[in-house]
């Protein structure tokens, strides 16, 4: 799986922190040190992003507006404005592309960077990070967090340890013992549902997880199994992939307890379709084609997608669509497991007609 004579690489997962919020913070004085969240307040609006006076209240991103509230009585609410963040994450961008070409971003506050061969010519990649860090501070007033290691996973396991505004190194030297002491639950790729099925398993740290084999993995993770085995070993041989074009979006998650009803399943797909209408808003796009995955209780899984003559315009427009996929599919055979909602056919939105975006769903 490994080179033992290739040098490690060296990798930064760079994360602004609280962007949507920061901005603005940043551009509003009267918010700073007040709790708020980027979103929309009404009865069934979802909070898109909290400052971390407000995260201290338990408040985060893809929370009910109603629990954010209850939460944090004091929370302010600010529409998003996407032109904005978008502006910024230029900067930010562009700060990147002075020592590598090799970015991918992740978001639009969010990219990995490999600087193994860097345009500094910088042989220590610690000294790379804080550079960066600093001149997205004096260009934008905003603060970033930074992960750096020898692959993509500990990098971004590692820009999550002193945030905000901090930096942390995972040396190949440390990073197997670091992932062996991580709870799994805190594992990037390790979602709410997983994490629950491997504590049943009895894995609870990345060393339980260490101790089984690809077979057992397997068996229980599907084609997961293999990626879970090598990074509980500190090992991920992902490239960082400059320029990635996205062919389409989309977000899943596993309930845990099976479903059977329509009315459960389709508030199921409720945080999924503000999800990945929210990319579609931060990043510009629209699309044609929406697709519903249904994984049954038994593992089998089926999709469901329409194609629209014009692009999907609205959260609104694109949860009729959803409802109007999984609605024939009750009663259901047997329990659902799993649903997932994709777009495809991608194309940038015509600000002409963009309507005003709306979290509420």
């Amino acid at each position: 799986m490994t080179d033992t004579f290739r040098q490690p690489r060296k990798i930064i997962h760079v994360d602004m922190d609280a962007f949507y919020a920061s901005v603005e913070q940043r551009d509003n004085p009267e918010l700073r040190g007040l709790p708020i969240a980027v979103g929309f307040g009404e009865a069934r609006g979802v909070v898109a992003a909290a400052s971390y006076e407000a995260r201290k209240y338990g408040v985060h991103s893809a929370m009910p507006s109603v629990t954010a509230k209850r939460k944090c009585p004091d929370l302010v609410f600010v529409r998003p404005r996407f032109d904005a963040y978008r502006a910024v994450s230029q900067q930010i961008h562009a700060v990147f592309a002075e020592y590598t070409p090799l970015i991918e971003p992740l978001s639009l506050d969010e990219a990995y960077l490999d600087v193994t061969e860097n345009l500094k010519g910088m042989e220590v990649a610690t000294e790379i990070a804080e550079e960066i860090r600093a001149k997205i501070r004096a260009r934008t007033g905003l603060t970033a967090s930074a992960g750096v290691s020898y692959n993509k996973f500990l990098a971004k396991m590692a820009s999550d340890q002193r945030k905000p505004d901090g930096l942390f190194v995972i040396t190949p030297k440390n990073g197997p013992a670091f992932v062996e002491a991580l709870p799994v639950k805190k594992f990037h790729g390790v979602g709410p549902a997983t994490a629950e099925r491997m504590h049943k398993l009895g894995i609870e740290t990345g060393a339980d997880l260490k101790a089984h084999d690809i077979a057992f993995l397997q068996q229980h993770f599907g084609k997961s199994g293999p990626y879970f085995y090598w990074i509980a070993r500190g090992i991920d041989e992902r490239q960082v992939k400059a320029d990635r074009v996205r062919k389409s979006i989309g977000a899943e998650d596993t309930f845990l307890v099976d479903v059977h009803d329509f009315e459960t399943a389709r508030a199921g797909l409720e945080p999924l379709i503000e999800k990945v209408w929210r990319y579609c808003e931060a990043s510009g796009i629209r699309a044609k084609t929406a697709t519903l995955k249904v994984k049954w209780a038994d593992f089998t899984q089926i999709t469901r997608s329409k194609t629209t003559a014009a692009p999907i315009a609205s959260a609104a427009e694109l949860a009729a669509v959803m409802t109007m996929l999984l609605s024939p599919l009750f009663p259901a055979p047997k329990g659902i497991r799993l649903l997932g909602v994709t777009l495809s056919s991608l194309e940038p939105a015509k600000l002409e007609s963009a309507p005003q975006f709306s979290l509420a769903l």
